[in-house]
Parts: C-alpha cells; sequence; structure tokens
C-alpha cells in the first residue's frame, strides 16, 4: 500500500475509552505493518493533567492489552512519537498552546506538515471544539492538508445533527471533513458489497421475487460497560440501530453502483434510506419493540439492571434492546420485511445479517424433513467473521430424509491473512 504524506495526528479526548481501546491501538498497528508516514507525530489532548512520560505510559499499557503481538523495540519507538498538552476545550485561548506545540512538532515533518484532527469527545463537545479550531486558524495551511474526523453519534435528533453540520462548515471545507461510522470499516461489512456484486449467482434472486424477509442482528452479552452517563442519552436506537445496523441494511438493499467510487456507492446507500417507509404513530406499537435489562444471576455472578448501572437515572426510559420492523418501497424490495435489532446483556454476542429465501411453491419431502425446507444466507459481521449458506441435503441410506447442511466459509481459515481492525482501515484512509 502506498504510504501516506507525513502528518501529525491531533486526538481531542485523549485520556478517554475510545483512545486507549482503539485509536492508539490502531494507529501502532499501522505504525507496526509500516504504513504510517515516513515521519509523523500523535499529540493527544484532554483536560487530564498529564506530562509526555505518563501519557506513554497509559497508551504502553493500552497497547499491549490490546495487541499480542508487540516488541518492545517496536513499541519503544512508536511511543516516542506521542506527545501530550493538557487542554480545556472550552477554553479557545488554549487552542494557541496547541498551535505552538505544532510548530515544535513540525520539525517532525521537516516543517511541512499535514494534521488530522480526531474528535475523540463527548458528542456535546463537537461545536466547541470545531469552532476554538477555527479560532486559533488550524484549520487553514498553505502547504498541507487540514482534516477532521467526527464519529457518530452525529447529533442527537435530526435537528441537532443538521446544526453541527451548519457550524462544521463556518470552518472547515466539505473536502477536509471526514464523518465515519466505525462499523462501515469492518472486513466483513465491507465484504457484503464483494459477496453481492461479484457473484454472477446473487444477482437474479437478491430481490422480492426470491426473498421473504431480512433479519439483521446485534447482540451483545456486556451492559453499557461505565458509559451510564453517555448511554442514558443515547440508548439502543441512537448508539445501533440508526448508524450501524439501518447503514449495513442499505448495504444489503443498495442496487448496484456504476462503480466502486465512494460517491457512487454513497448515493445508491441514500436512495434505500429515502425508500425507506414511514411508520406512523399507529403502527408503532405493531413495529417497534423498545426494552431494559434487569438484574440477574449470570453463570452464578450478580448483575446490575440497566437502571442500577452507575450514571443511570433511577426512573430512565432508555433502552437497551430495541427492534424494528420496516418495509424499503421499491421495486426491488417491495413488500419484504426487514427486520433490525440490537440490544444488551443477550444470552450471546452475535453480530450477523440473515437472508431468507422463499420456501420452494411445492415441498416434495415435508413428510421426512418436518417443513423446514427454507434456504438462508447468513453474513457473519462478528465474532466467527464469515458467511454460511443453509441448504438441505439427503442424509445417508434409505428414504429421503432432508437435513438442513451448511455450506461454510470461515475468515480466520485463511490463516495467512490478517483482518485489519475498523480503526485501523478508517485511520489509514483519513
Amino acid at each position: 500500500m502506498k504510504k501516506p504524506q507525513n502528518c501529525i495526528i491531533v486526538i481531542f479526548g485523549a485520556s478517554g475509552d475510545l483512545t486507549k481501546r482503539k485509536l492508539v491501538p490502531a494507529i501502532f498497528d499501522l505504525y507496526k505493518q509500516d504504513m504510517l508516514p515516513e515521519k509523523f507525530a500523535v499529540l493527544g489532548t484532554s483536560s487530564s493533567k498529564f506530562t509526555d512520560e505518563e501519557f506513554r505510559g497509559n497508551m504502553k499499557r493500552a497497547v499491549e492489552k490490546s495487541i499480542i503481538d508487540c516488541t518492545g523495540d517496536q513499541l519503544s519507538g512508536f511511543l516516542d512519537k506521542l506527545n501530550y498538552i493538557s487542554l480545556d476545550f472550552t477554553n479557545a485561548e488554549g487552542y494557541s498552546e496547541i498551535a505552538e506545540k505544532l510548530k515544535v512538532l513540525d520539525n517532525t515533518c521537516d516543517s511541512n506538515c499535514n494534521y488530522i484532527f480526531y474528535l475523540a469527545t463527548l458528542p456535546s463537545l463537537f461545536e466547541t471544539v470545531i469552532a476554538n479550531l477555527g479560532k486559533a486558524s488550524l484549520n487553514k495551511s498553505k502547504t498541507g492538508y487540514r482534516r477532521i474526523v467526527i464519529e457518530k453519534p452525529f447529533g442527537y435528533d435530526l435537528d441537532s445533527a443538521r446544526l453541527i453540520n451548519k457550524s462544521i462548515h463556518k470552518v472547515f471545507k466539505e473536502e477536509q471533513i471526514y464523518r465515519i461510522d466505525h462499523y462501515l470499516g469492518k472486513e466483513t461489512v465491507q465484504n457484503v458489497l464483494v459477496t453481492r456484486f461479484s457473484n454472477g449467482i446473487f444477482e437474479p434472486i437478491w430481490n422480492r421475487n426470491y426473498i421473504h424477509h431480512v433479519e439483521i442482528t446485534s447482540a451483545e452479552q456486556i451492559g453499557i460497560e461505565n458509559r451510564g452517563v453517555y448511554y442514558d442519552k443515547t440508548g439502543a436506537l441512537r448508539d445501533m440501530v440508526q448508524s450501524h445496523l439501518l447503514r449495513l441494511a442499505a448495504l444489503v438493499a443498495m442496487e448496484p453502483p456504476s462503480s466502486f467510487d465512494s460517491d457512487a456507492v454513497r448515493n445508491e446507500q441514500i436512495k434505500v434510506l429515502q425508500s425507506l417507509r414511514h411508520i406512523s404513530e399507529s403502527e408503532v406499537e405493531t413495529s417497534v419493540i423498545r426494552g431494559q435489562y434487569l438484574s440477574s444471576t449470570i453463570k452464578g455472578e450478580s448483575i446490575k439492571g440497566y437502571r442500577e448501572e452507575e450514571g443511570v437515572a433511577p426512573d430512565s426510559k432508555t433502552e437497551t434492546y430495541a427492534a424494528i420492523k420496516f418495509y424499503i418501497d421499491n421495486w426491488r424490495w417491495g413488500g419484504v420485511p426487514f427486520y433490525i435489532r440490537s440490544g444488551k446483556r443477550l444470552p450471546t454476542r452475535v453480530t450477523e445479517a440473515v437472508i431468507h429465501f422463499k420456501k420452494t411453491p411445492h415441498y416434495l419431502f415435508k413428510q421426512t424433513s418436518g417443513g423446514n425446507n427454507e434456504n438462508q444466507l447468513i453474513i457473519r459481521i462478528q465474532p466467527d467473521e464469515g458467511i454460511i449458506l443453509k441448504i438441505g441435503m439427503k442424509e445417508p441410506g434409505s428414504g429421503f430424509n432432508v437435513k438442513s447442511v451448511n455450506m461454510d466459509f470461515h475468515y480466520k481459515d485463511l490463516s495467512d491473512i490478517r483482518l485489519p481492525e475498523a480503526y485501523e482501515r478508517l485511520l489509514y484512509d483519513c
């Protein structure tokens, strides 16, 4: 792969969970694979009071926890690239300190650095940070590029999303803005496009004539994991359904793009979202389910209920489980129900899309198979990434006993290929 241009990655919210669990381990992984620029630096900033050495120590532990195969020399060389500055994000004057720090770090890139600003803060701080970057003129450059990365949740509702978008455009041009959903960086999510559009056998049957319904599920065994303050203002609908899972539904349902250009792929996904049938108020009761997990005992361990979690209001009505039935009103999918569900504290951890094909019009073997003659294509996003095609086969022996069997592909069977992490891929693209 081509190496990117020399750059400095500035992470706002560098003491937070996202930076420790995802961002810095992903940057180290790129470093380990020699996919970063020849000259680069990372500048972390948050309100926490750290020295450079304290920040590097925190990130060292984070990398060692996330990545198994990291040698001492590699990690030491990487940690030398990390820097830190304490900042009150609401104080506009403090951004001049970042500008001065970047001038010092510019020597890392021979005084011709590009900047990537990654907002790993609470969404409520997005507008403040962006406005203050503009006041410090950190959005402008005569030589290299300036880019800003904003991850979902992008606003709280449609009005707030539009407001954030408007505030961003006051400071950054559209070509400088990277709005990302890390789910779309997953190898198996991207493989949905390859499965659909590189195999001629699927296109003739990928429509309402042959598909009975589509299920998309994201189930987690864990709870909200000390994120009560954030989660109680978000919930499963905003956290998963309207972002990750609806985008996955768009990949499953979209028309073939004219090319694999980003605009062409985006346009076809937008057509799907524009075709979603509105769920009226009277239909909500039969089309939508919301719920919360309660206290319980799981494998001998006492588990708190959602309302007992730290940071959650005792009378909270925020959902930790959401399921929706909806329709896409176009020629390909007219009348085909789509089911999306997501929840925490469920019996198993799985994310998958299941295409249920229609049964044969006249089934000859219902006496010997219990009437189960449904074919399914299961696209496993995580864990155990891969694809399953369920088909009926005759059991050995006399008679015609039919059994459902799996034609099963596992990514892990490709032992010489390592699955990139989503953040690793997205950061490289930025």
